[in-house]
C-alpha cells in the first residue's frame, strides 16, 4: 500500500525548477484563472521559508509591495499552477526560515548576496531549462 501511495506521489513531483533555498530572491510564473481565460501572473521576492517534503512541499515568498507594505504567499513546489520558477540571486543565509525580516525595513531587510553569485545562478537556470525542455521533448514522443 504505501510503495503505491509512493509511486502516485512521485508522479506528481516536478523537478524542472532550479534548486534554491531559503534566502534566495525568485520569481515564480503562476498560473491564475479568470473565469474562461488563464494567464501568467509574476510574483517575485525572497523566500523565508520552505516547508514539507515530497509532493506536499511549500514555499513561502515575500515581496515589498507599493508603500513599503510587504505581501507574502504560499506557492506549492510542484502545483500544476506553477508554471516556472526563476533563480534571480542567492542569498548567503545561515537559517532555515526568515521571520524576523516581517519586523524589518529598508537596508535592514535586506540579505546579503553570496559570492560568485550571478554565474551560479545562470548555470541554475540553464540546467533546469534544459531539464524542461527534455520533458518536454519526452512527453512528445510519447
Amino acid at each position: 500500500m504505501m510503495d503505491k501511495l509512493k509511486l502516485a506521489e512521485q508522479t506528481l513531483i516536478n523537478d524542472e525548477y532550479p534548486e534554491f533555498k531559503t534566502g534566495d530572491t525568485v520569481v515564480v510564473h503562476y498560473r491564475v484563472r479568470e473565469g474562461d481565460k488563464e494567464r501568467i501572473q509574476k510574483f517575485e521576492g525572497l523566500v523565508i521559508s520552505r516547508r514539507g517534503t515530497g509532493a506536499n512541499q511549500t514555499f513561502m515568498v515575500r515581496k515589498i509591495s507599493a508603500g513599503n507594505i510587504g505581501v507574502e504567499r504560499i506557492f506549492p513546489l510542484h502545483s500544476p499552477f506553477v508554471a516556472k520558477i526563476e533563480l534571480k540571486r542567492q542569498g548567503d543565509i545561515k537559517r532555515s526560515k526568515l521571520y524576523y525580516l516581517r519586523e524589518r525595513q529598508g537596508k535592514s531587510a535586506r540579505v546579503k548576496e553570496k559570492d560568485q553569485n550571478q554565474d551560479n545562478v545562470r548555470e541554475l537556470n540553464r540546467k533546469a531549462e534544459e531539464k524542461a525542455a527534455a520533458k518536454q521533448k519526452a512527453d512528445e514522443e510519447e
